[in-house]
């Protein structure tokens, strides 16, 4: 099932292009060679994604009859190489094995359906029951994780700079919540929407780790990929949702560059127009908005964002102004014009974007 009629898969990963730029060209091979290897893959990824859209889409099953509140993972072993899906080592339902990367793997995959399921009523990723595969142990020293339009895939890192892509669960939330707005929205892929695409992927990434920790949006870190970066590394995360640009400052990374206001807009053509730079500006007014409303940001906020993915209004090309106005309207039919308009309308304002006026839909019926 595709909610969307210009279904494009799109290949997505956690770890931006200009972060590992920055380490092919380190000094050192142990940071050089991975990073070279890993941009090489991602460039192999990205022109097979778009000959899959010009040639099609394989059609992908829904689950076997399974209760709508039961996931259905399987999780497969590379064994470091790059064919997938690999081989099968755990199923839904089998017991945790002795490799900690799949067992991760493995309850990352089922933290997201729950997520999708209890806070959102949303059956998978499509709403259809779709099963959920991934990929782990993928690579000589692969410093990514993807999703690659049908199923998710992580590498081991380099365990220089990167640490296994299993290991932070808003990391594998991130990556299915791509597979979300593939059946959703379907944001582009570049420019203003590819940052709504990212700022989606991280804003549910997020509140997947808050939501498997029982945290309140106040005891929340907010970051995106803790504990992903090594001990050499200075830098916290790869991305701070409460300070963009702060989550990293590093001799051969370089600094964050994310923005947290329009102020500080970055205009580039690299990373599909700086999708994982300028993702920073609707991240931080999502983290105002969630700080503001308190209680678990899943909730009110959460509800907020969920409803303009899958509403039907939200275009493929829109602009950070089109979801501002979208998340107003939504804000306003499901809550009224009280406090969660007001944060919405203020948050929007503190990152320096423009709310239009539009006209708020019909308020949802209760079920």
């Amino acid at each position: 099932m595709n909610e969307h009629p210009g279904f494009e898969p799109v290949f997505c990963t956690i770890v931006p292009p200009h972060v590992l730029d920055a380490l092919a060209r380190a000094e050192e091979p142990a940071l050089a060679g991975p990073a070279r290897r890993t941009l090489e893959h991602d460039a192999y990824e990205r022109t097979h994604r778009r000959l899959t859209t010009v040639i099609g889409a394989p059609a992908l099953a829904r689950a076997p009859e399974l209760p709508a509140d039961q996931p259905h993972r399987t999780v497969f072993d590379a064994r470091h190489g790059q064919d997938l899906p690999g081989e099968k080592v755990r199923g839904e339902g089998d017991g945790p094995g002795k490799d900690a990367t799949v067992n991760r793997a493995y309850a990352g995959l089922g933290s997201t359906f729950e997520l999708f399921s209890k806070a959102y009523a949303r059956n998978s990723i499509n709403a259809d029951g779709l099963p959920l595969n991934a990929t782990v142990h993928f690579g000589e020293d692969y410093s990514n994780a993807f999703w690659n339009g049908e199923q998710m895939v992580f590498g081991d890192g380099d365990n220089e700079v990167f640490l296994d892509f299993t290991v932070a669960v808003d990391v594998i939330g991130h990556e299915l919540a791509h597979g979300v707005t593939q059946y959703t929205a379907n944001l582009t892929y570049f420019g203003q929407p590819g940052a709504l695409n990212e700022s989606y992927s991280d804003v549910f990434g997020a509140l997947i780790k808050q939501y498997t920790l029982g945290q309140t949006a106040q005891e929340a870190d907010w970051l995106i990929g803790a504990g992903l970066l090594a001990p050499r590394v200075t830098g916290v995360a790869l991305r701070s949702m409460k300070a963009p640009g702060t989550a990293y400052d590093d001799d051969v990374l370089g600094k964050d560059p994310q923005p947290a206001t329009m102020d500080d807009y970055v205009r580039t053509g690299r990373d599909n127009g700086g999708v994982h730079i300028n993702s920073g500006i609707p991240n931080h007014a999502f983290y105002l908005l969630a700080t503001a409303l308190g209680g678990h940001a899943w909730e009110r906020a959460g509800q907020i964002w969920y409803d303009v993915l899958t509403g039907g209004e939200l275009g493929q090309q829109a602009r950070f102004t089109d979801f501002a106005a979208l998340t107003g309207a939504a804000a306003r039919a499901r809550y009224g014009d009280g406090e969660e308009l007001q944060a919405v309308l203020k948050a929007w304002e503190q990152v320096g974007v423009r709310v239009p006026e539009k006209p708020a839909p019909e308020k949802p019926q209760a079920s």
